[in-house]
């Protein structure tokens, strides 16, 4: 029962996430659009009013007239609404699912033996640590660098060394699956402490300032506009890379990989590469900025390496390497009762799977044979140390027919 039900805070804690996630991107993503499209007005009313960019949309029916001002408008005369549930939600949410199915049942999908043989205690330590340590950092980083002359690219080329030595680091210590979502995690956790610790607070300051009644200066309230500007431009670039990480644990061919830190890194590097070329094609059309074009190219290519690079040139799939005599069921359920019934037994069933009798391992039959002879991604970080021979036998038993009847 308790593996039902978690099964369900996990699909409905997914759904929920998924749906805050589109929210927060969705109007990361519009308000990027707006900065790269918004045009210096001509109209003197605009200009006596401090806009310092606007333009005309048309969507569903109706036409919009978005309007920017720099630092702050003279007054707000309608209700004021505020962007920063949407990343909050998202990161409560991912933060509940990592804990209900990784931090849970760190035994199962945290800890690799073969990689780390420690404690479910020190390896959640090590995890949390992972978020905190990383936002640290790169706080730090933009606070030291971010204002200075080239300060972007410093920032850049020094959070990119960090993201690349995490990336080491988590799958030298965490199971694939779990490293490649604790690398995402870190980073998400950096976007959405972002908007907690800087955008939110200065953005308040600027609002106070202005609705104080009191004389205040522009000038002086800039700095708050400046630096969530900074953070939110940071947000957006790290926007694809989490969403691949987040993706890829679902992937086992990339985390089970000799290499899986290095093509983690790459691909979450052409991301940025990508979302860069994205935020500039508007900017190119209006005069605005270089050809963004090189970006998109460089990303692609990069993806295009990993997949070449990772391909199985010459490799023979499980079929072939079959015994010519198919294995008997009664082979394939010892291999089962030693290897699967830990998770899949009569006292605890995982993803709600029972495979301790010869009709639920009928029924389960293709489940089985994909997920430990094809993808091999069970049993999970091959914990009950499952062989190859073995995995043969299950492969040899199920594309004979799969027959319990032996």
């Amino acid at each position: 029962m308790e593996a039902y039900l978690l099964d369900w805070v996990n699909l409905l804690l997914r759904w929920v996430h998924v749906i805050t996630v589109i929210a927060w991107i969705g109007s990361s993503f519009y308000f990027v659009f707006l900065d790269n499209n918004l045009l210096k007005p001509n109209s003197p009313d605009l200009l006596e009013k401090g806009v310092d960019g606007a333009m005309w949309a048309v969507h569903g029916g109706g036409f919009y007239n978005p309007q920017k001002y720099m630092v702050a408008p003279q007054k707000i005369h309608t209700k004021l609404h505020w962007f920063y549930w949407e990343s909050y939600s998202s990161w409560l949410t991912g933060f509940a699912l990592f804990t209900v199915l990784y931090l849970w049942n760190a035994s199962t999908y945290l800890i690799d033996k073969s990689l780390m043989d420690w404690s479910p205690t020190a390896a959640i330590s090590a995890a949390l640590g992972f978020l905190v340590a990383f936002w640290f950092i790169y706080d730090t980083v933009c606070r030291l660098f971010g204002f200075r002359k080239n300060g972007e690219l410093i920032v850049a080329a020094l959070m990119l060394c960090v993201v690349a030595f995490a990336s080491w680091l988590a799958c030298q210590l965490f199971a694939g699956r779990a490293a490649f979502l604790l690398v995402g995690a870190m980073i998400a956790t950096a976007m959405s402490a972002n908007v907690f610790v800087w955008i939110i607070p200065g953005q308040r300051k600027v609002v106070a300032a202005m609705t104080s009644g009191e004389q205040y200066d522009g000038m002086s309230l800039a700095i708050h506009g400046k630096r969530g500007k900074q953070r939110s431009v940071h947000n957006t670039y790290f926007t694809l890379p989490v969403i691949f990480a987040m993706l890829s644990n679902h992937y086992s061919f990339l985390y089970t990989h000799p290499q899986r830190w290095l093509i983690l890194f790459v691909m979450m590097f052409a991301g940025a590469l990508i979302r860069q070329f994205f935020v500039q094609r508007h900017g190119f059309h209006l005069g605005r900025a270089r050809n963004p074009w090189p970006f998109a190219a460089v990303g692609v290519i990069l993806i295009l390496a990993v997949i070449a690079a990772m391909a199985p040139w010459g490799a023979k799939n499980v079929a072939p390497n079959t015994p010519t005599q198919a294995a008997t069921f009664a082979q394939v359920k010892s291999v089962i009762d030693q290897r699967c019934l830990s998770c899949h037994g009569e006292q605890v069933q995982m993803k709600n799977i029972r495979l301790d009798t010869s009709q639920s391992i009928k029924l389960n039959s293709q489940n089985v044979y994909q997920q430990v002879s094809v993808t091999q991604q069970m049993p999970m970080n091959n914990a009950t140390g499952i062989t190859p021979e073995e995995r043969q036998l299950v492969a040899s038993w199920y594309l004979a027919g799969a027959k319990v009847d032996q």
